[in-house]
């Protein structure tokens, strides 16, 4: 059984279509049963859908850099 833990952390596979047919099966159960997850889903499909047809922009070094530590951050107090 997927959890939504194991949902958002396969979301990416999921959305670029990298992850086992059996697997993708088990995620797509989970979304029809968990509006949360699939509220998450299809923001972010939508979002990558808008941001795929716009160019890049750069962020100054000092945003980038507070950027990737703060992720860092969050990625180690979610593991």
């Amino acid at each position: 059984m997927v959890t939504c833990k194991d949902f958002l952390s396969e979301l990416n596979g999921y959305l670029d279509g990298s992850v086992e047919a059996e697997a993708r099966q088990e995620l797509e159960r989970h979304l029809s049963e968990c509006p949360n997850c699939w509220v998450v889903c299809d923001t972010t499909k939508k979002t990558i859908q808008i941001y795929r047809g716009v160019d890049p922009y750069q962020i100054p070094a000092g945003v980038h850099d507070r950027l990737i530590a703060a992720l860092h951050k969050r990625a180690r107090a979610v593991s």
